[in-house]
């Protein structure tokens, strides 16, 4: 695993973390391009300075409308430009969660919300050289989804993808995960051990079951995307935006 795949300290984040470094088709994935996270919204004067140090020109926030009005990204006085694609499954505080498991949850993201899919790889297609970060509240099932589809449409292998999913859960146990726990307790919600991997778990067979079904509907990965709304020409600015050649 590639040292880019770990965490960058970012002040009030918890699973900040660049998805350069990986061997793709043709080359290697661009560093300090495409990042992943948690929610931004307790970063402060020290997180926001980062996130400039890092070049952050774009934010692709992928929480529902209740997740946003509880935490709002804490980005004032940055140069970046926000972009607001809801997926209401896959929220840890949701309603939606209860009595589901995380592959149910992932069945809904990839097959319910395709549209949402489509438009974050767009958007991170359209972005030329600028960085790019896209977020949820945990940075592990939203944003994993829309993370691991973007590595695999450009050739990123398979075993690469599923090791940078499984990360999140190391970076999210101890006091994220506990925070979490807390909160849904406060809602009257039981924490089940089904619960607790949906808040905290990136198990490496949830995002391994989401890539067979994709491929038992679609035949890949790439097919998928195009049968979701996205063409050649799009998926060829995918792959010149986040790789880079041999």
């Amino acid at each position: 695993m590639d040292s880019t795949a770990q965490r960058i300290p970012i002040a009030g984040t918890y699973n900040f973390r660049d998805v350069g470094g990986y061997p793709a088709a043709g080359g290697t994935t661009r560093r300090g391009k495409l990042y992943r996270a948690d929610a931004l919204g307790r970063i402060g004067r020290p997180g926001r300075e980062a996130l400039r140090e890092l070049g952050i020109r774009i934010v692709i926030d992928l929480r529902d409308d209740f997740e946003v009005e509880a935490l709002p990204d804490d980005l004032d006085g940055l140069d970046v430009e926000v972009l607001r694609l809801p997926v209401f499954e896959g929220s840890g505080a949701s309603a939606a969660t209860v009595g589901a498991t995380i592959v149910h949850l992932y069945d809904k993201i990839v097959f319910q919300h395709t549209d949402v899919i489509v438009r974050a790889l767009r958007e991170i297609a359209d972005t030329g050289e600028e960085a790019v970060v896209v977020h949820c509240t945990a940075g592990k099932d939203r944003t994993g989804i829309v993370v691991a589809l973007a590595l695999l449409a450009v050739g990123v292998d398979r075993e690469t993808v599923v090791a940078d999913y499984a990360l999140t859960e190391d970076n999210l146990r101890g006091p994220w995960l506990e925070g979490m726990l807390d909160l849904v307790r406060g809602y009257g919600v039981e924490v089940t051990p089904d619960l607790r991997i949906i808040l905290g778990g990136s198990p490496r067979e949830a995002l391994e079951t989401t890539i067979d079904r994709i491929e038992e509907r679609a035949g890949s990965v790439r097919q998928y995307l195009l049968d979701a709304g996205l063409d050649e020409v799009e998926l060829a600015m995918l792959r010149s935006v986040l790789v880079e050649p041999a």
